[in-house]
């Protein structure tokens, strides 16, 4: 399997995560100032239909990615193989750059949560993720990439910080990292940590892609609520975490409240400018 280091040359630039308010507008006119798409992969396992349908309309236009936030990675209960098959015949179909889901557990004995909940930062937690990502690697016939999630409470137990652990699960799996770096904010808020010792401690090789979006900020704590656009403390993380890490594929994620279609190209414009003026600044 290829590390991060080896990304496609399709796979590259800066996309968009597709959404029905705007997917018609989007995939209408192929000259729109998008690099490539990521879709949610639960929305497009059907047998058929309209879905399907647009999603290869957008397979016809761009490079893609799919993301999920049913793997489960982190729970104790089994693997769903179910959902893996059927994830695996729809990566077989439209033939994604990347393969992604989150580094956390959304249910237990058959109950989901539908959120994105942390695991606790232990040996015993990397054995077991890393052991699971290993199975559905090998099931997938393909690398996957792991998302840090926002989080909201700490385990008392985590003997480690997020950025090792991640580190960690990365190694002991062999698998890539998919670093969103609103989520680094958000929990950097929450957590009081400096965003920047996350940045430092996340290896660079295994990152393959980079997601960046709005939050709500409530006073007292930070939600990741991808209903609002980015702010400039995100956008100046952003920048560091080019400057660390390089160039890798990144996109914006809205998922809620969302704008029209130009409002997000203009932040895939200022995508643009602050990944231009980086690298260029790197490369100095």
């Amino acid at each position: 399997m290829q590390n991060a280091a080896a990304t496609s040359q399709r796979f590259a630039g800066l996309g968009l995560g597709l959404r029905t308010d705007f997917q018609a507008e989007l995939l209408d006119d192929a000259s729109r100032p998008v690099d490539w798409l990521e879709v949610l992969t639960e929305n497009y396992l059907v047998p058929g239909g309209p879905p399907l349908a647009n999603l290869e309309r957008a397979r016809a236009r761009y490079p893609l990615a799919m993301h999920g936030v049913s793997l489960s990675i982190g729970a104790s209960d089994e693997l769903d193989m179910d959902y893996l098959r059927q994830l695996r015949d729809l990566a077989r179909r439209i033939e994604p750059e990347i393969v992604s889901d989150h580094l956390c557990w959304t249910g237990h004995a058959g109950i989901n949560s539908h959120d994105l909940l942390p695991v606790p930062h232990t040996e015993e937690a990397v054995a077991h993720i890393a052991g699971r990502v290993a199975r559905v690697q090998d099931f997938l016939g393909r690398r996957i990439a792991l998302e840090n999630v926002s989080s909201y409470v700490d385990y008392s137990f985590s003997a480690v910080p997020e950025w090792e652990f991640l580190e960690a699960v990365a190694e002991r799996a062999d698998c890539d990292i998919l670093l969103d770096v609103n989520n680094i904010y958000v929990s950097s808020f929450n957590h009081e940590f400096d965003p920047l010792d996350y940045l430092n401690g996340v290896p660079a090789k295994r990152v393959r892609q980079f997601h960046i979006a709005g939050h709500r900020n409530n006073g007292s704590h930070i939600v990741d609520t991808h209903d609002h656009p980015v702010i400039d403390p995100v956008w100046r993380l952003f920048a560091e975490a080019l400057r660390r890490i390089g160039p890798r594929p990144a996109m914006i994620e809205r998922d809620a409240n969302i704008p029209p279609l130009g409002e997000l190209l203009a932040e895939v414009g200022e995508m643009r400018r602050v990944a231009a003026r980086t690298l260029a600044e790197r490369a100095a």
